[in-house]
């Protein structure tokens, strides 16, 4: 299970049968669903809270704080995800980023391993469970870890404090990113759709009015011209449209159904499809890839600054991140995120998806793909078509990441000013807004057919 829930991953069916107003008149109309959609909005109402309250440092001015490390990369997209808590230094600083970040870990670990690997396959409820306390136990490990990198990369922006202060202050931070966390699964209990995705989401929906904000501010002052807001809008809804297509297409392969005699009657015998997803991976690959990109600007923060170690990680980042101020390190970074994204798309899908499982399902439940035979040719089929498909979601995914860092160049704007244009921000905002209209659809769609 992928910690951005079924949207971001799967075989399932991506279209929605209802038309979008309808699906929500007919949820608020249901009392059930209204009070999940409204639990949801509560548990965003307290998040949003959080995001505010800062932690208790004496003299602290977040603005300093702000103007300190608005330009860097990795602040602007953890600021994006936690709807502003970073810039306000807030309880809710470092967000659910360690838990994203462990949850990976975990995945491809379990896969690597084969205790692990057949532990999950044989261990039902009870290894799911162990998985979640070890993911648990990396995020806390993981939160420590990032709280002294951003204490790090605050510096002279924060009052002088003590050893003990700061040890406070992460602690601040770490009940804050479990407290969302913690949130996230209330959500997926006692609300609708996946919570730890609808928490980043409203992060992402949080930091909207703020860049909208800052382009009418630059308007006002001049340092934009309107041509330039025209561009960025442009983009927007370019970039929306291609994620709305690519997340919701498939190629849809038939499936013929064996006639079998029960008792009596006579049952099969029918055709369906098996919807296989372009976008397979969802943004699962461009998260890994930013993660290995921005590593070693996070690991310079351990050293102090203008130290050999500091300068020689951050020239290594400069040539690794596809925003880089100077052009030809720009485009050499562009490749290497690139080159990122398509192999951790391709080993992402190898990994959650077995073609010879689907295969031998396939086989066992008297189904088979018209001309082809069941068994090994059913799989060279499959395995020949999801091939082809991972290649044309990895160029969409690449796409859009790298959308971001173009944009700014062609409306001439700094670098990171406007995250919301492309990449993930707007790939997470719309597959999960996406997949949870599916979910409340298929509950209508359900009581409907048990009326």
């Amino acid at each position: 299970m992928s910690v951005f829930g079924g949207s971001l991953t799967g075989f399932g069916d991506k279209g929605m049968r209802l038309p979008l107003m309808q699906v929500l008149r007919q949820a608020w109309a249901d009392p059930d669903l209204r009070s999940k959609m409204l639990f949801v909005l509560a548990m965003w109402g307290v998040f949003v809270l959080g995001t505010v309250i800062p932690v208790p440092i004496p003299g602290l001015s977040a603005d300093e704080v702000f103007e300190k490390l608005k330009n860097l990369p990795f602040f602007q997209l953890m600021d994006t995800f936690g709807g502003g808590a970073v810039r306000r230094v807030s309880l809710f600083a470092l967000g659910l980023n360690p838990y994203i970040t462990a949850s990976i870990i975990i995945q491809i670990l379990t896969t690597a391993l084969p205790e692990w690997k057949k532990e999950m396959q044989e261990g039902g409820e009870f290894a799911r469970r162990t998985q979640n306390k070890r993911t648990r136990g990396l995020t806390v490990f993981l939160c420590v870890f990032q709280g002294l990198g951003l204490l790090k990369l605050m510096g002279s922006a924060l009052p002088a404090m003590t050893p003990l202060q700061q040890a406070m202050v992460i602690v601040f931070w770490t009940a804050g990113a479990m407290f969302m966390l913690w949130l996230g699964e209330q959500i997926s209990e006692r609300g609708i759709g996946n919570g730890v995705s609808l928490m980043i989401f409203a992060g992402i929906i949080i930091s909207l009015p703020n860049q909208v904000t800052q382009i009418r501010q630059g308007l006002a002052d001049g340092n934009i011209a309107i041509w330039q807001v025209a561009i960025l809008a442009a983009m927007f809804l370019a970039t929306t449209w291609v994620v709305v297509l690519f997340t919701t297409a498939q190629r849809r392969i038939p499936i013929q159904h064996m006639r079998r005699n029960v008792g009596t009657k006579v049952v099969g015998g029918q055709s369906s499809y098996l919807p296989l997803s372009i976008a397979m991976a969802g943004v699962i690959p461009i998260i890994f890839a930013v993660s290995l990109i921005y590593i070693p600007h996070q690991f310079s923060m351990l050293f102090p600054p203008g130290s050999t170690m500091n300068t020689v990680l951050n020239n290594i980042g400069d040539f690794v991140n596809p925003g880089s101020p100077v052009l030809w390190k720009a485009l050499i970074g562009a490749g290497f995120y690139t080159i990122l994204i398509f192999f951790f798309t391709y080993f992402y899908t190898a990994i959650m998806y077995n073609v010879e499982d689907i295969s031998n399902n396939l086989k066992r439940g008297g189904s088979f793909i018209p001309g082809v035979r069941p068994g090994k040719q059913t799989k060279d089929f499959l395995d020949g078509v999801i091939s082809r498909i991972t290649v044309v979601g990895a160029g969409f995914l690449a796409l859009v990441a790298l959308s971001q860092y173009i944009t700014p160049r062609i409306a001439q704007l700094p670098q990171g000013a406007y995250n919301l244009i492309g990449g993930t921000s707007l790939l997470i905002m719309v597959s999960v807004a996406l997949d949870t209209m599916r979910q409340i659809e298929a509950n209508i769609l359900m009581k409907q057919y048990g009326q």
